[in-house]
């Protein structure tokens, strides 16, 4: 049984507010019929544990890359780097990814998509369409790990609860194909991300 402690993934990180949106990069799940299986049964099991916001199928998500807060990023700045990162995400072959058990972390419930070297080589992609376009690219680039979140913790207590609930799902392991990349303009005013979306582009198809 796990002796982990959750805390509350709510709080405010520096510069966000209610009602500020931010630009960044995922891959997303909205027609991933197979992670939507694998979802649902975690949920099932999580909805009466205590302290978590599950997230729905339409805003399960791969964090990739962010850009920065839409009121200090121009227009003009985010189409350049959308066409910069058209040219290099044309070479990466689109690919797929299988989530299995989901780890629990203290802010999040998470799977760790695997194999990750495919995310990974995307979010080189676009750090390298973006370093283009500005002399310095946000964010660092290691520590980077791909995952999908489940649910997030809105509260500090003990993390048996969800261990003994996440241990008794019994369901196959998903397979998502991915096949684009999506540049978001991202809000979290209501305890999930939500997002709406700004530019498609696609990974080659071979």
């Amino acid at each position: 049984m796990s002796e982990q402690r959750m805390a509350d993934h709510w709080w405010w990180r520096p510069g966000w507010r209610v009602g500020r949106r931010f630009y960044t990069w995922h891959l997303t799940f909205q027609n991933a019929t197979d992670v939507h299986r694998l979802a649902a049964a975690y949920r099932q099991r999580l909805v009466d544990v205590d302290g978590l916001d599950l997230i729905p199928d339409q805003w399960l998500h791969l964090t990739m890359q962010g850009l920065g807060f839409v009121d200090e990023v121009s227009e003009q700045d985010v189409r350049t780097i959308v066409d910069a990162a058209t040219r290099r995400l044309a070479e990466i072959p689109a690919f797929e990814l299988k989530l299995d058990r989901p780890g629990i972390t203290p802010e999040a419930i998470r799977w760790e998509a695997e194999p990750p070297g495919p995310a990974a080589a995307v979010r080189l992609a676009i750090r390298q369409a973006i370093a283009e376009v500005w002399p310095a690219v946000p964010e660092p680039e290691e520590g980077f790990a791909a995952h999908v979140s489940i649910a997030y913790s809105n509260a500090s207590g003990e993390a048996a609860p969800i261990d003994e609930a996440l241990q008794a799902v019994d369901a196959a392991p998903a397979v998502a194909r991915v096949e684009s990349a999506e540049l978001i303009v991202l809000g979290r005013d209501n305890r999930v991300y939500e997002w709406e979306p700004h530019s498609t582009v696609p990974l080659a198809d071979r």
